[in-house]
């Protein structure tokens, strides 16, 4: 994880929140694929994993409200580094803001079987991690399964574009309902349709690991990468003129680049070769 210091901080980070028909447009836009996604499915319930973060707490008042509190089951999955407080916020958004069913599972358990089947992976940070997240996927389509229900993703745009997140983990997932989001507009849509500031505004950590944080592990904050990835990646501005325009070294550019290009496999079918006939 990078130090405090060394997270870079765009000097001036592009605004792209929207006005307040464009809220009202997203809002209708993504309620409204929640009920397509089931209508086209055949099923009327829908599963969310719920972490007390910003983009599952934002999905599932979308849910709600496309749905109906009744037809939307939480689970709460804690592990072993899992903040007590998130794990709180998960409760409080379903119980409290929302009034849905939800379970907590608790996954160390599951972990501990897997490290028990292969023991040479006990220590790898990253790739406990990422087992911890992908026993989360298997519990969300176990219950999905038993409940003809689908499982909703929290994925945004940001994370989508650089490939921050789990393959076969929070990435396996039938839908992502916030997925044109930017996590900016992600905040802001979020207050909009009533969810709290505190948790509008907490500190994004995956939890893979103990002390994770976003913009520790990738080194920048979201505005920042929200920023390069509006005007160089997706806008098509060179890397130097970009770095430029929002005040960040090239070199961030050239990192968010290379995270985009690395992580290309994650949003496309695994691959395989054409027919020969």
């Amino acid at each position: 994880m990078a130090e405090a210091e060394a997270i870079v901080r765009a000097e001036e980070p592009l605004d792209l929140t929207f006005s307040e028909a464009e809220l009202e447009a997203y809002r209708e836009h993504c309620t409204t694929f929640v009920r397509d996604q089931l209508d086209a499915a055949g099923v009327e319930r829908a599963v969310i994993g719920l972490s007390g973060g910003i983009d599952s707490t934002l999905t599932s008042h979308l849910a709600v409200e496309a749905l109906g509190a009744d037809a939307v089951h939480g689970l709460v999955m804690p592990s072993e580094v899992n903040r007590a407080e998130n794990m709180s916020d998960a409760e409080r958004v379903a119980e409290e803001l929302l009034g849905i069913d939800y379970d907590v599972v608790e996954i160390n358990p599951l972990v501990d079987a897997f490290l028990e089947a292969f023991p040479a992976a006990d220590g790898d940070q990253l790739a406990v991690g990422n087992l911890r997240v992908r026993c989360r996927a298997v519990l969300n389509y176990l219950v999905a399964n038993h409940e003809d229900a689908l499982v909703l993703g929290t994925g945004n745009r940001s994370e989508a574009l650089v490939g921050y997140y789990t393959k076969y983990g929070d990435g396996a997932v039938d839908c992502h309902p916030i997925a044109p989001l930017y996590k900016q507009q992600v905040r802001q849509l979020a207050k909009h349709v009533g969810v709290p500031e505190d948790l509008a505004e907490k500190t994004a950590s995956a939890e893979m690991w103990s002390g994770q944080t976003d913009a520790g592990e990738m080194g920048m904050d979201y505005d920042t990468l929200d920023s390069i990835l509006a005007v160089h990646v997706d806008g098509g501005v060179p890397a130097a003129a970009t770095a430029d325009h929002i005040g960040v070294p090239e070199s961030a550019v050239e990192q968010v680049r290379g995270m985009y290009e690395r992580s290309a496999h994650k949003r496309a079918m695994p691959p395989g070769p054409e027919p020969l006939y």
